[in-house]
């Protein structure tokens, strides 16, 4: 229970001090509260117990990003019957750059990981990139400076000097910073993959997924409670989730308006389409023409099955 009480100080749902004077195995109130918050955020059955779901949940690889955000897009925010859950960092910090913009994003020359073709790795990248571009006024351009780009992404093992230590396999994933920080960085200890036909691993990570997700950080959004949004915490290993949903779309637009060559009303009806039966959610997808900390975790609480 202590290590469960751990976790949710972590992610926003108790308080320090709540979890400070009250790491013990008691389920109390201050517990109690917290599990209920955690449901609702997470789109669970609220019932203020630890069922099957909510350990579920609780064991799935996520953001490390706490929940606890400083604007969330759901309050009354109505389209299709269906109330948006997107949200922001405190402050709702965004770049401060004209529109249309350009943000410039490197990699590590000296973090990496060996396994991976470099260019790979730029393709998973370029794809995550032009997802958001496509749908706000800003692009997004690789450049080969390092220290001087505004985004600046590399994989690293440990304690790395950010404060942010990464854990190992399906521990800690990746983190990335709200604006205008820039930082991103990668677990080199995952097994991450560009193509799940190629990677054998039980454990493998999809780079653009994850990549995708901390890109929304980058700009601005906090966590989603829409369970298919890609700025929802979740990601399993072996899970694709790199296209963007209506309320990831709301979110960034809110912060930095619309790609004047984007068009909602495909996505529109596309969810209509699902809320009346279809097959469920289209996502917005990359094309060549479209121009925090932050951390997936998993814990192994044997203790609390």
């Amino acid at each position: 229970m202590s290590e469960l009480k751990r976790y949710f100080s972590r992610f926003g749902y108790l308080s320090p001090l709540a979890e400070a004077t009250s790491l013990t195995d008691v389920f109390d109130g201050s517990f109690q509260s917290a599990v209920v918050k955690f449901q609702t955020k997470m789109g669970l059955p609220v019932t203020g117990r630890l069922d099957a779901g909510t350990i579920s949940a609780i064991m799935a690889p996520r953001c490390g990003v706490s929940d606890e955000d400083g604007h969330g897009g759901g309050g009354g925010h109505q389209s299709l019957k269906a109330v948006r859950h997107y949200a922001y960092f405190y402050g709702r910090p965004r770049w401060g750059l004209g529109s249309p913009s350009t943000l410039t994003y490197a990699f590590s020359p000296d973090h990496t990981v060996n396994y991976l073709e470099p260019d790979d790795v730029r393709a998973a990248f370029q794809r995550a990139f032009s997802r958001w571009s496509a749908v706000i006024p800003v692009s997004f351009e690789e450049v080969e400076e390092y220290g001087t780009a505004d985004i600046r992404i590399g994989f690293y093992r440990g304690n790395h000097g950010d404060g942010e230590p990464f854990d190992g396999v399906l521990g800690v994933l990746a983190h990335a910073f709200s604006p205008e920080n820039g930082r991103f960085h990668l677990d080199a200890a995952e097994r991450w993959s560009v193509d799940f036909r190629k990677e054998k691993s039980k454990a493998a990570v999809d780079l653009e997924s994850v990549a995708t997700h901390e890109i929304g950080h980058v700009l601005g959004l906090a966590h989603s409670s829409v369970k298919e949004a890609v700025m929802y915490p979740s990601l399993r290993p072996r899970t694709t989730k790199a296209e963007l949903k209506i309320d990831d779309v709301e979110g960034v637009q809110a912060l930095y308006g619309s790609n004047p060559k984007f068009k909602l009303s495909s996505l529109l009806e596309s969810e209509n389409s699902s809320n009346h039966g279809g097959a469920g959610l289209q996502g917005i997808r990359s094309s060549p023409a479209a121009a925090c900390s932050a951390a997936f975790v998993v814990f192994a609480l044997l203790s609390c099955l």
